[in-house]
């Protein structure tokens, strides 16, 4: 989505800006890939995860053996933070819900796991960036 100068200063005072993926360069994130850890809450150990932000689109490689897929993102830009969304989906399992924010390189997310419509479980991430 395009925003007019008028109608993001209106919407999004200071630097709090909404950024629509839609290719390379295009925002904060894409082209970034994170490598650490998806724990389960209340857990000291997990599984290893690169996220990778490409072309719009998310993939979390500890969720590739589960099938799920790469799906689209969202960021928002505020100050030194981006928060981010997604949802990836697999046949078998159902859908995970992505949140989370970076600042410099450093992500901290969440993922929920989502089951005929129901959260079905919530993990935590924790990762920072590669290169």
């Amino acid at each position: 989505m395009l925003w007019s100068p008028l109608l993001r200063s209106l919407l999004f005072p200071s630097s709090t800006l909404p950024v629509a993926p839609s290719g390379p360069g295009s925002d904060p994130l894409d082209g970034r890939t994170f490598d650490g850890i998806v724990l389960e809450c209340g857990k000291t150990s997990g599984d290893a995860d690169s996220l990778i932000f490409k072309g719009g689109r998310f993939r979390s490689t500890a969720c590739d053996r589960y099938e799920y897929g790469d799906g689209p993102y969202t960021v928002v830009a505020s100050g030194d933070a981006v928060t981010f969304t997604a949802e990836t989906e697999s046949p078998k399992y159902g859908k995970l819900r992505w949140s989370g924010v970076v600042r410099g390189k450093r992500l901290d997310g969440t993922l929920v796991m989502v089951r005929d419509g129901q959260a079905a479980g919530e993990k935590w991430v924790l990762a920072g960036q590669v290169g």
